[in-house]
């Protein structure tokens, strides 16, 4: 099968062509990376790539109680131990880095970060701080173009940081409501500088990102997420939304970005995404398109003959399922997660699903 075949990834050979998806599970306590991290992601380095949970590129960057950062020399030796126990397994990792923008409130940022975002329009609904439980989501600080220069260097940091860390490279988030889409929706810019207004200018932040980032690390080390059609923090479909996308995604491919990485949460309730849309990304991007979208064994691997994807996403799945490719290997049964236990402190629900040998013993 097409799906436990290998597949090369610019500089890197992947064992199989099965990624696990990105999944926020707060268990960096002071946002710090830990050994039971370490113990969770090795555990799941039998997909061919792991992308790891969103990741603060800064201190504005953390939106979530106990997520993760990049951006101090504690969290880099921290994902080390993280790297080192994935490549151990033969497993393949990039950091997802992830700036939440509007999508914080103060209680869970550090002393002197801001919720920045680029128009000052509050989101709507709470966010769970561990100090004060539910709390409102603020009004956002509308970035300079100071603010916006300052926040490209802290993405060039974080991903230096990254390759300084282990990892084989970096996704830049610029999906599901977080910084980079705020840029690229018309609900959350209402910008009348070079970053809002057209299209053209919405892309701007992602395509400068995505620029500065490789220029520093490498094209073969960058890549992107995208959500089109996705309403996740309050994103709205828009008028033009095939033709922008389409144009961002062409000028990631010229910059030569190692995968697009497009998301599709349908099976979740979130907007279909058409297919002629995917076709249309992955045309205008020329290089290796991550295809995802509530996926079984069947149904990834008719993706991966049609050519519709090089590489597919599981998710959820992982939860539960550490050894998720052996058991797709095997037609072994599928356990299912505790979705009480996504978000919460320590191993209970995170590291300690059994693999399927040890379940069956």
């Amino acid at each position: 099968m097409k799906l436990f075949s290998e597949y090369r990834l610019g500089s890197i050979t992947l064992k199989n062509r099965v990624v696990m998806a990105p999944m926020t599970r707060s268990r960096a306590i002071g946002n710090v990376p830990n050994e039971l991290m370490a113990e969770y992601y090795a555990q799941r380095a039998g997909a061919g790539l792991i992308v790891t949970e969103g990741v603060a590129p800064s201190p504005n960057g953390l939106g979530y109680a106990r997520i993760p950062g990049i951006f101090s020399q504690e969290q880099v030796a921290g994902w080390k131990l993280i790297t080192d126990a994935i490549h151990a397994k033969g497993g393949k990792v990039f950091i997802q880095l992830m700036h939440t923008g509007r999508v914080s409130v103060a209680d869970n940022l550090p002393a002197g970060a801001e919720v920045l975002a680029p128009s000052a329009i509050q989101l709507d609904g709470t966010m769970w701080t561990d100090a004060n439980g539910m709390v409102p989501y603020p009004t956002p600080k509308e970035m300079t173009a100071a603010d916006i220069e300052a926040t490209i260097e802290e993405y060039v940091t974080a991903s230096k940081n990254a390759i300084a860390a282990g990892f084989d490279g970096v996704e830049l988030h610029g999906a599901n409501g977080y910084l980079i889409e705020q840029f690229l929706n018309t609900a959350t810019n209402k910008r009348t500088d070079a970053y809002g207004g057209s299209a053209t200018n919405r892309n701007r932040f992602a395509i400068e990102v995505a620029q500065r980032v490789a220029a520093a690390i490498g094209a073969d080390k960058t890549a992107m997420r995208v959500s089109p059609y996705g309403v996740f923090n309050g994103i709205a479909i828009h008028d033009g939304l095939d033709a922008q996308y389409t144009e961002l995604a062409a000028a990631l491919g010229k910059i030569g970005l190692v995968y697009l990485h497009n998301v599709d949460h349908s099976s979740q309730g979130a907007p279909a995404v058409p297919e002629a849309s995917k076709k249309k990304l992955q045309e205008a991007f020329g290089g290796t398109f991550i295809y995802s979208g509530g996926l079984d064994k069947a149904s990834a691997e008719v993706v991966l003959e049609e050519g519709r994807g090089d590489l597919v996403t599981f998710g959820r799945p992982f939860i539960a399922n550490p050894d998720l490719v052996a058991r797709l290997q095997n037609d072994l049964e599928l356990a299912q997660p505790d979705y009480n236990k996504l978000y919460t402190p320590g191993a209970d629900g995170y590291s300690d699903y059994p693999a399927a040998s040890v379940a069956v013993a």
